[in-house]
C-alpha cells in the first residue's frame, strides 16, 4: 500500500545506498530496483541514491561502516565477516564449511540467529534489515600459475582475501599467505603479479573480470559470501513505521529475486567461464577440513560465543 500523500518535490528520508560491486554486477541492478519501487510506493518521501563501487571512495569497510553508524551513509551492502570487529558473532557467516547450501544460510541468517545479529548491531547504532542478506555464492580459489586439488598446493600460495580476521586466520592454517586487500584492487593486482591468486564465487570472477587475469578455478566451496543490507540506526528509526514496512516489504521482495538470480547464475558460469578460457578442476577438500581440525573451530566457538553458535547449531547440527 503506497503512503498516502502528494508526491514531494524534495523528500524526506534522502541518502544513499553504497555497495562495492560493479554497475554491471548480480548485485546493484536489485538494489536500484529495491529503492526506485520504495520511492514510488511512498510518493517521494524516501529517496535513496545506489552507488556502485562505493561511489568510488577508496575507504576501508569499516570506515564506511563509520559513516554509516554517523549517518553520513545511510546504507550499505558488506559481507558480515568484515564487522566482525565491532560484533564478533558477525564472523560466523563467513566460517568455513559450516554451510552446505545457501538454503542453510537463509534459514539461519532470516531466522533467530539473524535476530540475534540484528540486536547486536543495534548496540553499535546498525540496523541490519530483516531478510535483507543478499547471495553472492560459495567461494572458490582461482590462480593464475597452478591448479589446487589438494591443502598441500596451498603452501606459500600468495593469495588475496577481504577484510576479517576469520578470512586471514583460515588461510594461514591452510598454509597460504594471505593478503588483504580491497576487492576494487583486485584486477590490477593479479594482473601485475603480485598476487598468484584470489578466493571467490564465480559470479564475482565475471563481474570483475577476472578471467582476464586468472587461468585455474579450483572449486573448493570453503565458504559460503554474501552482502548484509545495513542502515544508520538514527535514520531508519526516524522513520514512521508505515515507512518501515514499505522498506522492509521490497527488501524482501527484491533480495529474494537476487538470491534466485545469482545462485542461477553461479550454476550456469562453469560453461562460461571455461568457454573464456578458464581451467577448473574440483579440489579434495577434506584434506583442507584435515588442516584446521578441531582447534580452528573452537577457537571461533569461543570468538563468536556461547549463544551464537548454539543459535548457528540448531539450524546446521552438531559443529564440535
Amino acid at each position: 500500500m503506497q503512503v498516502s500523500a502528494v508526491i514531494n518535490s524534495v523528500a524526506k528520508w534522502k541518502g544513499r545506498q553504497f555497495h562495492y560491486q560493479p554497475v554491471k554486477s548480480h548485485v546493484h541492478p536489485f538494489l536500484v530496483a529495491l529503492w526506485d519501487a520504495v520511492k514510488e510506493e511512498t510518493n517521494g518521501l524516501v529517496d535513496i541514491e545506489v552507488c556502485a563501487d562505493n561511489g568510488g571512495t577508496k575507504l576501508a569497510h569499516l570506515e564506511i561502516v563509520d559513516q554509516v553508524i554517523d549517518g553520513q551513509i545511510q546504507f550499505y551492502a558488506l559481507m558480515g565477516s568484515i564487522m566482525g570487529p565491532l560484533v564478533p558473532s558477525m564472523n560466523i557467516q563467513s566460517l568455513p564449511f559450516i554451510f552446505k547450501t545457501s538454503e542453510d544460510v537463509y534459514a539461519s541468517m532470516d531466522g533467530e540467529l539473524g535476530n540475534y545479529f540484528r540486536d547486536e548491531l543495534r548496540s553499535k547504532g546498525i540496523y541490519l534489515m530483516p531478510s535483507g542478506l543478499m547471495e553472492n555464492g560459495f567461494r572458490h580459489i582461482v590462480t593464475n600459475n597452478r591448479p589446487i586439488h589438494t591443502a598441500a598446493d596451498l603452501e606459500g600460495l600468495s593469495i588475496r582475501i577481504p577484510e576479517g580476521e576469520v578470512f586471514e586466520d583460515t588461510f594461514k592454517a591452510l598454509g597460504a599467505h594471505p593478503v588483504q586487500l580491497f576487492v576494487l584492487e583486485l584486477y590490477e593486482s593479479l594482473k601485475n603479479g603480485s598476487l598468484q591468486a584470489q578466493e571467490n564465487p564465480l559470479a564475482i570472477i565475471e563481474s570483475l573480470k577476472l578471467y582476464e587475469v586468472t587461468k585455474y578455478i579450483s572449486k573448493t566451496f570453503h565458504m559460503w559470501s554474501g552482502f548484509n543490507i545495513i542502515g544508520c540506526l538514527s535514520f531508519w528509526e526516524s522513520m514512521p513505521v508505515d515507512i518501515q514496512e514499505i522498506i522492509l516489504r521490497n527488501v524482501k521482495k527484491y533480495v529474494d529475486q537476487q538470491r534466485e538470480h545469482t545462485v542461477n547464475l553461479n550454476h550456469n558460469l562453469s560453461d562460461m567461464l571455461e568457454k573464456r578460457g578458464m581451467v577448473i578442476n574440483v579440489a579434495d577438500t577434506s584434506t583442507f577440513r584435515q588442516h584446521l581440525g578441531k582447534s580452528f573451530y573452537q577457537k571461533w566457538k569461543n570468538e563468536v560465543g556461547d549463544r551464537a553458535w548454539n543459535l548457528l547449531e540448531e539450524q546446521v547440527g552438531k559443529l564440535s
